[in-house]
This record gives structure tokens, sequence and C-alpha cells, in this order.
């Protein structure tokens, strides 16, 4: 699973923020949300799965 960033499009910095992480897809069938650190803004945003 890949969590990237959602903050990061919108504000036009470049390079993309990402992490790869596992889960159990029987107990959490939705997608992902975490906030992790995001070195190109320097804080904490929200990080979406995408796949």
């Amino acid at each position: 699973m890949i969590l990237e960033c959602t903050e990061q499009r919108q504000s036009g910095v470049p390079g993309i923020s990402r992490y790869i992480t596992t889960k159990n897809k029987k107990n959490t069938s939705e997608r992902m949300e975490l906030k992790k650190y995001n070195p190109y803004l320097k804080r904490y945003t929200v990080h979406k799965e995408i796949k």
C-alpha cells in the first residue's frame, strides 16, 4: 500500500512525499489516511492511500 501527500499537489511544491506500508485488508477495507511527515513541506500532513 502506498500513501501519498494530498497537500503537496495543491501547493505546487516540486517532489512527491510517499510512504510504503501494509495493512490488514480484512479489518480495514476502506482507504487509509495517516498523518505523516512531509520533508518537502517540512511539516506533518495527511497522506492518503493511492494503491
